[in-house]
């Protein structure tokens, strides 16, 4: 019986389906879409995503060109994939595409797109934008964590030391990616916590998991009327991740309500909201929710992103050895071998600031961005953008622009010699954290803890391949999600050369 049911579901959703398809492209077929591949009857052209989308929509580009239309079911969406057509999405025609679409797992994993990155662009938006940058993102808030930041990089360090001694072989993966989540705990929460304080499956697993599903291709997104029979599960496992995060960050305001102002060298991110949240001070409805959505937000955009990036950048220099000595040269002349490295040092450190842009270059975080929204009908270089319209910005063909890079698959730091380019969302042709009024706040932060982390390790520590891997045999294979991680650990044996 039940069967039965599914199946009159399924074939009354084709219908309308095929109804609404048919009624769009009679009303859009005196308008010029954006070229693309020929698509399949309710299907679109979502048969041509494989594992890694990003790769698949490099591919077609290459063949459609940098403005391209795709039909994912019911949903149009553009794919851009130059600088100069990102220029015109994300600077010319910023207004129109400053909206999120309204995405399963942002309704889900975001409180309902209750926070920053996933809120739909309005007034909300623009009073929580306000609010992050003026309370939580500032340099004066990043430097008030600076000792944080030492004491935690330099324990680090110490285990590293010790597995020096013994010529062990390190897990630079999972290293870095539990410093980075202490380090982001002390700074939004004001404590460490242990992974069976959050859930069975650890922390950093349900943060990563969170992470995957967000970036997993969603037949509801496609399918609003098929949404409710989640066909794939993954609703369920949203609703059972977001669950998680619930209980903890409930725990974790209760746990600040209760204690008593103590001295300490700076606010945790939790107690600057809470404040803020009763002082009534806010522009905008300011409850729990908001603080958990907030939160989330803050957490996930500090732990993945930034401990992605350091592997990254520490993988490239572990395949091109003429790179990681030039940095190691300039560490040594800058600093000696006599000290660790202190973050009043990075702006002295040009050549490691350039291998790390380099990086991202190659390996943005997100390599699809978060989506846009069209918010109505535009033309773009004589396309038609329709409304509603999703807007998907290729970073990472971006990146590998032929025009815009000399020799763009190789790793190449010394191409931004004598160059302006940066990664903050002036120069269209690096891209990694966004641009716009849609561009990442916390890119200041990001950078900071990045650039003190690589410079760290790759200062203090001579690093080889274990098993007398060569550099090229390095596996650099990508899993993509929102954020792009590497398939599989990055292992390396560390050699400690500082004389103290």
């Amino acid at each position: 019986m039940m069967s039965v049911a599914w199946l009159w579901t399924a074939l009354l959703g084709g219908f309308t389906l095929v109804f609404f398809l048919n009624a769009l492209l009679i009303k859009n077929k005196n308008k010029k879409l954006p070229p693309g591949p020929r698509g399949l009857p309710l299907l679109g052209h979502l048969h041509l995503l494989g594992k890694n989308a990003h790769q698949d929509l490099h591919k077609l580009s290459k063949q459609h060109g940098p403005i391209m239309h795709l039909r994912f079911g019911s949903v149009s969406n553009i794919i851009v994939s130059s600088p100069r057509a990102a220029e015109q999405f994300l600077k010319t025609h910023d207004l129109v595409f400053a909206s999120r679409p309204p995405l399963e797992a942002a309704k889900y994993l975001s409180f309902g797109q209750r926070n920053l990155s996933f809120a739909q662009y309005g007034s909300y938006w623009r009073d929580v934008r306000k609010f992050c940058t003026l309370n939580l993102l500032t340099n004066l808030k990043i430097r008030s964590f600076e000792s944080m930041r030492r004491e935690e990089i330099g324990q680090f360090v110490e285990t590293l030391k010790r597995a020096a001694l013994n010529r062990d072989v390190v897990d630079l993966s999972a290293g870095i990616s539990s410093l980075n989540a202490d380090m982001s705990c002390l700074m939004v929460f004001g404590k460490k916590y242990a992974d069976k304080e959050f859930d069975e499956r650890g922390f950093k697993a349900v943060i990563h998991e969170g992470g995957q599903l967000a970036g997993t291709p969603n037949l509801g997104d496609y399918y609003p009327c098929l949404a409710k029979l989640d066909l794939q599960g993954l609703t369920r496992r949203m609703k059972a991740t977001c669950k998680v995060f619930d209980e903890f960050l409930e725990k974790i305001i209760d746990e600040h309500e209760k204690s008593a102002k103590q001295d300490r060298p700076a606010d945790d991110f939790v107690h600057t909201m809470l404040a803020l949240m009763k002082s009534g001070e806010t522009e905008f409805q300011f409850d729990r929710r908001h603080v958990k959505a907030i939160l989330m937000d803050m957490l996930a955009g500090a732990l993945d992103t930034s401990a992605t990036v350091v592997e990254w950048t520490l993988a490239e220099l572990l395949k091109s050895q003429r790179v990681m000595k030039k940095v190691q040269q300039e560490l040594e002349e800058v600093l000696g071998l006599d000290r660790m490295v202190e973050e009043s040092d990075l702006e002295y450190l040009n050549y490691l600031n350039m291998a790390v842009k380099e990086a991202l270059r190659l390996h943005p975080v997100a390599p699809l961005l978060v989506p846009h929204a069209a918010m109505e009908d535009c033309s773009v270089d004589g396309f038609h953008i329709p409304k509603n319209s999703r807007v998907i910005i290729n970073v990472w063909t971006i990146g590998r622009d032929p025009n815009a890079w000399s020799d763009p698959e190789k790793f190449i730091p010394e191409r931004f010699i004598g160059s302006n380019i940066d990664v903050k969302g002036h120069d269209f042709q690096l891209l990694p954290f966004g641009s716009g009024r849609r561009g990442c706040p916390g890119v200041q932060l990001g950078l900071t803890v990045v650039r003190l982390l690589v410079a760290q390790l790759v200062h203090c520590f001579n690093w080889e391949l274990p098993n007398g891997m060569l550099p090229s045999e390095l596996d650099m294979t990508e899993e993509f999600g929102l954020v792009m991680t590497r398939a599989n650990h990055l292992m390396a044996v560390p050699t400690y050369r500082l004389s103290k």
